[in-house]
């Protein structure tokens, strides 16, 4: 399914936004939304009840006058009061029925939104967080929400409820007069063309202003990880100045569109004034000169009941056209809002057409193997054929092959190209080459999180794109330069590499790793809590429980992506010994720009402009005197 367009800056939101919430709304909540549909007509009801009393009332009144009855009178005027009164009990209560009710649904479907929108983001491709800002994803849970929620229980019911009573009001009008109607229309007419006009304008900016707010949010979210390096190179006036241009854009949609949308209240206020002063003339003109009034039910001269009702309706349809022309101004704010969920509900999950999984298996007396429930440390992979229906086992060794791959993250731009490399079972293969050579690109293949153009990656000899994604990450070891650590205590972040580790497995990839030691000297050791990414660690700390998480995962293959590059010198010497042993037994994949760091490998890729340019071990390189040779004796430098 392709992703839905998010409104951009030139439009609204996307046709069939609206039309799509009310049916997914209407299909988890029908009963409920039925019950709040009849409450706010009946709310509605209230509005031009008392137009019907004031006709009742007053022409009650004259007749008692003229015919001298007024017991009779004063009894229906009794009987008119209570019923008015009843009528506002009931609305009272409906009323207060709809927003308890509507509460309740609001609340629950942006929880159940939230959760969806969550889940979904979990399933999506990494090309999808590299196109779009962290902050601006982090505003369709803040602001969006908040749009979608005003949409919702306020803007959507009132707009209902206006709109109910406007035909209320019509069916009264022309029961009581038609050529007082018509001036109603009339004036109507001029309140439609402005909320064509500045209700079009409003509604386009609003689309706009949830853009830039998005923009903004982005922007401060960028500048808040990058404090450091803005202080550092006393780049604060350029921050400043880019978030001012960020800014004054959301501040000129948002000024624009409010503009637009505060000004048509005031204009059809004074039209409806002079809708109120043309039909107090009219009424006074057809009530003297006893000139025939026309209505829904005949012919007949008009009554100062119906001129005073009409009085009070001009006022009633003045009142709910303003309301629709704000609420309206509020929907299409909150479709802007909504639509940029959608968006985001609509992106495309990560494709999987694999069918490999990891099994676990247990060895027989004669060396075989075979399948079993019981959970070993043993595994291997369980390939369907699809040919024939059978079933083979490959023992899961760590075996990795490249094969003429090449790829670009975009198709005008190819980043590796013809690659080749064989990693077989405990073999150390070091990537080395300037930034952007491509390196990083090789591990991101290694984990499906893009697609290759051409050529093949295989996993113990099966094509990886057969093997389930989650399944061949698990066998993916990975220690990144940047480090992520989550809210937690340091054994929960030294767990995330394999949730079922016990504490004493824990402990003993720490001790690889060699963060045993100043993890026990943290207030509470390993029941520490972390916060702020680790922000009470150092750099080196922070990496080597990096280094523990990796290490508890023990997976056949090991990806280490400048895994020291941000620790000391010293540091590193205390590292290296426990990453040796880590490495000890399984593939390892090395990116690091410390030669010194990858002399033990078995091979070395010299990469440049998405090519190997050379190949071999630390001996052979060194003797062929090429770039690797320049590189380590300093005549090069990698960047």
């Amino acid at each position: 399914m392709p992703p839905r367009r998010m409104p951009t800056q030139k439009g609204f939101a996307p046709k069939g936004t609206l039309k799509r919430l009310l049916k997914d709304l209407f299909h988890r909540y029908r009963f409920l939304l039925i019950i709040v549909m009849l409450c706010l007509a009946i709310n509605a009801a209230t509005n031009f009840s008392a137009s019907i009393f004031i006709k009742n009332f007053t022409d009650t009144l004259t007749e008692a006058v003229k015919g001298g009855d007024w017991e009779a009178g004063w009894k229906k005027i009794v009987f008119l009061s209570i019923l008015l009164g009843s009528i506002y009990l009931l609305g009272v209560v409906a009323s207060l029925a709809w927003n308890l009710i509507l509460v309740h649904v609001t609340q629950n479907y942006l929880n159940e939104t939230r959760i969806k929108m969550f889940n979904h983001m979990e399933t999506l491709p990494i090309r999808y967080f590299d196109t779009h800002k962290h902050g601006d994803i982090m505003s369709i849970y803040t602001n969006d929400t908040d749009t979608l929620r005003q949409l919702i229980s306020q803007a959507l019911p009132t707009l209902f409820s206006s709109i109910v009573a406007l035909i209320g009001i019509f069916a009264i009008m022309f029961t009581y007069s038609i050529w007082l109607a018509l001036i109603v229309m009339a004036g109507g007419f001029f309140m439609i063309l402005t909320l064509v006009k500045l209700g079009g304008k409003a509604g386009k900016f609003f689309s706009i202003q949830q853009k830039a707010l998005g923009s903004v949010e982005g922007n401060i979210e960028e500048s808040i990880n990058g404090l450091k390096v803005i202080k550092v190179f006393s780049h604060e006036e350029l921050s400043t100045k880019e978030f001012d241009e960020k800014n004054e854009a959301l501040y000129e949609a948002s000024s624009t569109g409010n503009k637009a949308g505060n000004i048509m209240m005031p204009i059809n206020g004074n039209i409806g004034n002079f809708i109120y002063i043309l039909c107090s003339i009219v009424g006074a003109v057809l009530f003297f000169t006893k000139a025939p009034n026309i209505s829904l039910t005949g012919v007949d001269t008009i009554s100062i009941g119906i001129i005073l009702s009409f009085l009070s309706i001009s006022r009633g349809f003045t009142n709910n056209v303003n309301n629709v022309s704000q609420n309206l101004t509020s929907v299409v704010g909150g479709m802007a809002g909504t639509a940029r969920i959608l968006a985001l509900l609509d992106e495309p999950e990560e494709r999987d057409s694999g069918y490999c999984e990891l099994v676990h298996i247990k060895y027989n007396e004669d060396g075989s193997f075979e399948e079993t429930e019981e959970r070993t440390r043993n595994y291997a992979w369980k390939h369907p054929h699809q040919a024939d229906g059978s079933i083979t086992y490959t023992e899961l060794k760590g075996d990795i092959v490249l094969e003429d791959v090449t790829f670009g993250y975009v198709p005008e731009k190819t980043i590796l190209k013809h690659i080749n490399i064989y990693a077989r079972p405990g073999q150390r293969i070091a990537l080395v080459g300037a930034t952007g050579a491509g390196k990083t690109t090789i591990t991101n293949l290694l984990n499906r999180f893009y697609y290759i153009e051409g050529g093949k990656i295989r996993y113990d000899g099966i094509n990886i794109t057969k093997i389930k994604k989650n399944q061949l990450r698990k066998c993916l070891g990975i220690v990144l330069q940047d480090v992520n650590l989550f809210s937690g205590t340091v054994m929960d972040n030294i767990r995330y590499g394999r949730l079922d580790a016990t504490d004493e497995e824990c402990i003993e990839a720490a001790k690889i790793a060699n963060a045993h030691d100043f993890i026990t000297r943290l207030p509470k050791g390993y029941d520490t809590e972390l916060t702020g990414d680790g922000g009470n660690l150092s750099q080196g700390q922070r990496q080597l429980l990096s280094i523990a998480r990796a290490a508890v995962a023990d997976t056949p293959v090991l990806i280490l992506d400048e895994a020291t590059s941000s620790i000391d010198t010293r540091t590193e010497k205390l590292v290296q010994a426990g990453m040796d042993k880590l490495m000890e037994g399984r593939t390892v994949f090395v990116i690091a720009h410390r030669l010194s760091t990858i002399q033990n490998c078995d091979a070395i890729m010299v990469m440049d402009h998405g090519e190997i340019i050379e190949r071999g071990n630390h001996e052979q390189l060194i003797a062929q005197k090429g770039v690797y040779y320049q590189l380590y004796t300093g005549k090069f430098e990698l960047e």
